[in-house]
């Protein structure tokens, strides 16, 4: 049983590619540029060159691409997409018609030597002609892709809001981490990032999808310490968003969601001895920048009384920290942390591979 798990970040796409019958060890992985630095580089080198830019194919994750393309516009050069693709910028298209973007139909609308560009957050086909170049048999049996999706707010409402009251709603239906992971016909259709991702992928394996922020704290509990630990808070710092929770046993107790840009160690430290205390409020939370806090049941804890167990790109905001971070390595490696969490929530939603990862990784049974 072969398992294609990728996690599509901000910065980088980490990849690996699992074999039940072989130590993870052996795994093969990739840590390549993310879709949307690609599409980004593509977008400055037309500005670069003083072309046009048609954008089309899929909605896929924004910032660097989005930042390009307004650089592209602040030159003076103009930026052409269809509807769906102008959607990775905001999901109400006049508001991206007002930072400039022109919406088509499709090509014929566009002038002669515009440079095409494709959106799309999965580069499943890339992926396996880079397999096959080192010899890699490349057809995985299953695939399971994970990317932050805001979630489709209706028109004039918060999408930090949305955002945070999905995360809540979803903790009190599903009871877990893997909650947040879905195989391809149940994806939520407000979720419309994880249905692109779903939709741009034609092969016949079975397909999971899940948030990145879980996936990455549920691939931190493979972590030897951590799993170990009946009690921790887990952060991921992500380049664009930090997440938090507080668990015992495989119980959450509570959680909040910021975007790391907002975040200094000093203010980072601080929600999380409240969120140890359990004395954060979604209030303080979304007054600051960020997406929101809730507390199901509060820890009472002193934040250093507790395995804080870090995990992200951007983790080096808490070295040095007097909370006394340990910086997990599931699997001896930070970066596969969502993979691992990815490979964990498809043996939890799919039973047919549940027994091979189990034997692999010795999953446990916490979170």
């Amino acid at each position: 049983m072969r398992i294609l798990a990728v996690d599509i970040g901000t910065g980088t796409q980490d990849i690996v590619l699992l074999d039940s019958e072989q130590p993870v060890e052996n795994a093969v992985q990739l840590i390549l540029p993310s879709p949307t630095v690609i599409v980004a580089e593509r977008i400055r080198e037309a500005t670069r060159t003083g072309q046009p830019v048609f954008l089309t194919g899929r909605m896929m994750g924004g910032g660097p691409c989005h930042w390009a393309a307004l650089d592209h516009i602040r030159a003076g050069f103009p930026v052409y997409a269809t509807p769906v693709a102008a959607q990775t910028f905001d999901d109400d298209l006049a508001a991206v018609e007002r930072m400039g973007v022109r919406l088509v139909a499709g090509e014929a609308e566009v002038p002669e030597g515009a440079v095409r560009i494709e959106l799309r957050d999965f580069y499943y086909p890339e992926i396996l002609a880079a397999l096959r170049l080192f010899g890699v048999k490349a057809e995985p049996d299953v695939v399971a892709v994970a990317v932050f999706d805001h979630g489709a707010a209706p028109p004039g409402y918060s999408d930090r809001r949305f955002r945070f009251e999905y995360l809540a709603r979803r903790l009190r239906e599903a009871g877990g981490l893997s909650g947040f992971a879905y195989l391809k016909p149940h994806i939520p259709e407000f979720l419309t990032r994880l249905w692109a991702v779903a939709d741009s992928f034609d092969g016949p394996q079975p397909l999971l999808v899940m948030d990145t922020g879980p996936a990455a704290i549920l691939g931190t509990l493979e972590d030897e310490r951590v799993r170990a630990s009946s009690e921790r808070l887990v952060v991921n710092v992500g380049n664009f968003h930090t997440l938090a929770f507080y668990l015992r046993n495989g119980e959450i107790l509570g959680l909040f969601e910021h975007h790391t840009g907002e975040l200094d160690r000093a203010k980072l430290e601080a929600y999380l001895e409240k969120l140890a205390a359990g004395t954060v409020t979604n209030d303080e939370v979304f007054a600051d920048m960020g997406h929101g806090a809730l507390v199901f049941e509060p820890p009472r804890r002193r934040a250093g009384e507790v395995l804080l167990a870090v995990t992200g790109p951007r983790r080096g905001l808490l070295r040095g920290s007097r909370l006394r971070p340990y910086f997990a390595v599931p699997h001896g490696d930070m970066m596969l942390a969502g993979c691992f969490g990815l490979v964990r929530a498809f043996a939890d939603h799919y039973p047919p591979v549940r027994e091979a990862w189990e034997r692999v990784l010795k999953l446990s049974t916490v979170g």
